[in-house]
């Protein structure tokens, strides 16, 4: 690996979860979800610039005045993103997204005050009965690694597709085949869409789009509507009604001509759930609700909160992820996937206790 000078020391300090250079002289980290400054410090600026330049040429890229930034990753799988002037006003900036050691499950995030049992169980079982799932959140709540949590999930027998803009997901399925976009700076690269459309013709059982942000939104769509079910996806978002509202524009702005309306059906026929997640204050990433989408009212997309902090305070901070009261209409698909939820399940009032099998 590339000996990225004041930075490695951070980058094998496994507290530190992210490194941010906004100055040769002044650096960031993330630790146990909080900002605080390091004391890493670089000669000057150049120094940071021939640091970027080795890591650019390290990950296939190309960084310079004609093409100022590129996204990347490091051996160790760590997201890396840079940016140089004239983009980068007055300093260069690197910022690297440190991939945890190890995956994280279902019991993990439990632990750490994520998701609750309840929502650890119904997400399990979504999986489980090949439900499409949506997850949004805003920057650093955390989608990506709830995603990868969530692909853990998919039995060993399944064929994935994932595709992603900059590769981060990490599975244990053996059969598994990875999919990225490609950047060739002057030249012709491999946008996500044609990475997934691609992908439709390599017999997946499930597929998997690290994040929708661009034109490869509506390709989603359908991919799940015709047979791919139980794929999955992220979305920047801050609820679940702003999603459906983003991915209405993100077709929009793409070559995409298809009427509104039934846009919307699409929409409401490819979901089954929407997970939302948040970044707290102090840093805690949590599952914050999750939605089930339940069709369409003349043109409207309708949903039903299954489980949500709203129910109340603990502390002064979120309640527990808890049941709303309403059930799913999508029984029959888990009971056809031989999943039976416990007794009152629903109940706000009731309890269970998550047991990975």
């Amino acid at each position: 690996m590339i000996d990225l000078g004041p930075l490695s020391p951070l980058l094998s300090d496994p507290s530190i979860t992210e490194i941010m250079v906004n100055a040769h002289d002044l650096v960031f980290i993330e630790r146990s979800g909080r900002l605080e400054t390091s004391n890493a410090r670089f000669q000057d600026a150049n120094t940071v610039i021939t640091l970027i330049g080795r890591l650019a040429r390290e990950c296939g890229r190309e960084v310079g005045p004609e093409s100022p930034y590129f996204d990347g990753y490091l051996e160790d799988g760590s997201r890396i993103n840079a940016v140089i002037p004239p983009m980068a006003m007055g300093s260069p900036a690197l910022t690297i997204r440190k991939l945890s050691g190890n995956n994280l499950t279902l019991i993990d995030l439990i632990q750490s005050g994520s998701i609750s049992h309840k929502g650890a169980y119904l997400l399990h079982a979504a999986v489980q009965a090949r439900l499409n799932i949506l997850i949004c959140g805003g920057t650093g709540s955390g989608k990506t690694t709830l995603l990868n949590v969530a692909a853990s999930l998919i039995p060993q027998g399944e064929r994935i597709i994932t595709i992603e803009d900059v590769a981060e997901l990490r599975l244990d399925n053996t059969n598994w085949v990875r999919l990225e976009a490609v950047r060739r700076p002057g030249g012709r690269g491999v946008t996500t869409r044609e990475c997934l459309i691609n992908a439709l013709r390599m017999r997946p059982d499930r597929i998997l789009v690290g994040e929708c942000r661009k034109d490869e939104t509506f390709e989603m769509l359908q991919a799940m509507n015709t047979g791919h079910e139980g794929s999955m996806t992220t979305l920047h978002a801050n609820s679940p009604r702003d999603c459906f509202a983003r991915i209405e524009s993100l077709v929009a702005t793409s070559d995409v001509d298809f009427p509104l309306s039934a846009l919307r059906k699409q929409i409401a026929s490819a979901l089954d759930l929407v997970i939302h997640i948040k970044r707290l204050r102090d840093g805690q990433r949590v599952v914050h609700e999750i939605v089930e989408v339940t069709g369409m009212e003349q043109d409207t997309i309708t949903t039903q909160t299954l489980l949500s902090r709203e129910k109340g305070t603990k502390g002064g901070g979120p309640s527990e992820l808890a049941a709303t009261g309403l059930a799913t209409t999508l029984m029959e698909r888990f009971s056809a996937a031989g999943i039976q939820f416990p007794p009152n399940f629903f109940d706000p009032g009731s309890k269970i206790i998550y047991r990975p099998e």
